[in-house]
């Protein structure tokens, strides 16, 4: 135990298989665990040695554990790993991707996810049940709405417009519901008010970390980010100096576009759509109501934004300020400076920059 400098962590719920090598590259072990004897063994390791794992259920609380013992915990994206499983797509067992994942820890260009707080994994968890809920009542006021159709009741597609409604359609005689149906639809309508409460418990939370951290409360001084928008990107990134630049923030948020360049030709496409999903729809969705307000507001970011809705059209104009404010809120948590909705960024190195110097 004491040669191993590197192991591989291929989790499961019930089997844990490790592979382990020396400061050489030569293998020492290649076994599985069980779940409850894997502290166990880890804690015979030397301190410092590296542990990576995949970004999966549950890599983040195994992450934690293992740096409280003093080890180095990494976690690695799932599709940064698959080009180092040397047995490819045919191949995929535990042993073999736990061998994978340890080589693909010991490139120097490896990127590696931070590790997430208790307190980030919680607040995620509200927003996880909250667009889960949002789903369900969606499903809801649909199912609602077939039930009704089918005995020829059909109303506007605006759901507050279905809730107004749909109480004095339940007591109406007069249509053509039977006894049976106006139950049913009762009972389902019943789902729809307990759904709204769930949405509503969560938004509470919400609400109560805008209030109590700084962070989110800097957010949401941007157009387009709401207390949604600015709790979800806090809990999700936590510490943005794990980005170089506000760039890399936007790429990781999959809002750069895609490029198929040669020869010095750039060819670029739409956005990547890689990364954080939910993240970049909160983003493009704040972005799409600022800027269709933008021509209302004075200051160099509404200015520009409409020029570019008026040139390129909304959509592109909505991606692009999306993007922007991804670099800013790296910007603002980075330098730790307040945002101001009347700065000129200036690129590096150019005139500008060197008389803003001077």
């Amino acid at each position: 135990m004491s040669k191993i400098t590197r192991v591989g962590v291929d989790l499961a719920k019930n089997l844990i298989q490790v592979h382990a090598v020396d400061a050489a590259g030569k293998v020492v072990t290649n076994r599985q665990l069980k779940r409850d004897k894997f502290i166990e063994w880890c804690m015979q390791l030397p301190a410092m040695c590296l542990l990576a794992m995949e970004s999966c259920s549950g890599a983040h609380y195994w992450a934690r554990k293992l740096l409280e013992l003093g080890l180095d915990a990494r976690i690695i994206a799932a599709h940064l790993v698959t080009p180092y499983r040397q047995q490819g797509k045919g191949g995929k067992n535990d042993a073999n991707d736990a061998a994978a994942i340890c080589e693909a820890a010991s490139r120097p260009s490896m990127r590696f996810v931070a590790v997430k707080t208790v307190d980030q994994q919680s607040m995620l968890s509200v927003h996880r049940l909250r667009e889960g809920y949002k789903a369900d009542r969606t499903a809801c006021i649909n199912r609602i709405r077939a039930l009704l159709t089918e005995f020829g009741l059909v109303f506007p597609q605006s759901p507050r417009v279905l809730s107004a409604q749909l109480s004095d359609t339940l007591e109406d005689a007069s249509n053509a519901l039977s006894g049976l149906a106006r139950m049913t639809i009762e009972r389902a309508q019943m789902q729809w008010k307990e759904l709204d409460d769930h949405i509503d418990w969560c938004d509470q939370r919400i609400a109560a970390h805008h209030k109590q951290n700084e962070q989110v409360r800097q957010a949401t001084e941007l157009m387009g980010v709401g207390p949604v928008t600015a709790s979800a990107v806090v809990a999700t990134v936590g510490n943005f100096k794990q980005f170089k630049s506000g760039s890399q923030f936007g790429a990781w948020l999959g809002l750069t576009p895609r490029q198929n360049s040669s020869g010095g030709k750039n060819n670029l496409g739409g956005i990547t759509k890689h990364g954080e999903v939910y993240l970049r729809t909160l983003l493009i969705q704040g972005a799409k109501s600022a800027v269709m307000t933008a021509h209302r507001r004075e200051d160099p970011i509404s200015k520009w934004v409409h020029q570019l809705r008026e040139k390129s059209g909304w959509q592109k104009a909505t991606v692009a300020l999306a993007n922007k404010n991804a670099r800013i809120l790296w910007a603002v948590f980075t330098k730790n400076k307040p945002f101001d909705a009347g700065h000129i960024s200036v690129k590096p190195g150019s005139p500008q920059a060197a008389m803003c110097a001077a």
